[in-house]
């Protein structure tokens, strides 16, 4: 039996980029996670040491800061993209690169009414996402988002569930129903597509859908999502999620002589029930 080079690659992770535009006295901030690889006829590397062929991954590094400011942040979508193709062009033996970007939310702190010119405060868990892959030319974008926290005091029952002799969780007819999403849809193409407007209108009709969805299920609110942005994006082949229950048990408060109805609970972090679906398009 003979010993072969199986698939591999290499790159950077995780350079934290920070871009910030100074061009009037109003500035802006874009904030970044920035994940490369490279992946091609490295076969020389590994079986002989022969590194002629390799660009470093320091040199990934230089290249997303380089990058930061010849190319620009517009959206962490057209940067993936500048980025991938320079690292593909830079590198011969290379046949696809690897962009991941994740971007943090400021908001600018407000002072007399009005947001700051310089200024900024960190928004929440929220993390905006996307993954380029540029594979002989061909460019994939897999955009989204993650540690979305939503919730909604009402509208949402669990109930007419299958049980067996370990089953010991009571129905419900009214319950909080609550989640820190992860969601991420893959672009059928990556040309004329406005990533910052696309990505706020799916946002958008993620969270209209969640709150205005009487759920039977988080199975069903997921659905319901998905299918709410393949009807507006023509663009978006399909969209997949994780959504981890975030369980809210009613206090007994009867001990107090305190009665509670549906208004004080406890937040259990864990155990949780994990959901994912993909909703895609049929041929």
């Amino acid at each position: 039996m003979g010993i072969v080079l199986g698939p591999n690659q290499y790159g950077k992770a995780e350079n934290r980029v920070v871009r910030i535009v100074r061009d009037t006295a109003r500035h802006e901030i874009r904030d970044l996670n920035v994940t490369t690889s490279l992946r091609g006829d490295f076969a020389a590397a590994h079986t002989d040491g022969d590194q002629s062929q390799v660009l470093p991954t320091d040199t990934q590094k230089n290249t997303a800061f380089a990058f930061a400011k010849k190319h620009g942040v517009t959206s962490p979508e057209d940067y993936a993209l500048a980025l991938a193709r320079r690292l593909v062009e830079a590198t011969p033996a290379a046949t696809d690169a690897r962009v991941s970007v994740e971007e943090f939310a400021w908001d600018r702190i407000e002072v007399d009414g009005r947001g700051h010119d310089h200024a900024f405060v960190r928004r929440g868990a929220e993390v905006r996402t996307t993954q380029v892959s540029l594979d002989d030319g061909a460019a994939a974008v897999v955009s989204g988002l993650k540690d979305l926290t939503v919730l909604k005091s009402t509208g949402s029952e669990f109930k007419g569930f299958l049980k067996d002799e370990y089953t010991t969780l009571p129905e419900a007819d009214d319950r909080i129903l609550a989640t820190a999403l992860t969601a991420r849809w893959r672009y059928a193409h990556a040309a004329g597509i406005d990533w910052n407007a696309a990505y706020g209108d799916v946002r958008a009709l993620l969270l209209a859908t969640f709150a205005s969805t009487y759920s039977r299920a988080l199975q069903e609110t997921l659905y319901a999502m998905g299918r709410a942005v393949l009807v507006a994006h023509d663009e978006v082949e399909e969209i997949s999620f994780a959504a981890p229950n975030k369980h809210h048990f009613l206090v007994d408060l009867a001990p107090f002589g305190l009665d509670n109805p549906g208004e004080v609970f406890i937040a259990a972090d864990r155990p949780y029930g994990l959901i994912e679906v993909t909703v895609t398009r049929d041929g």
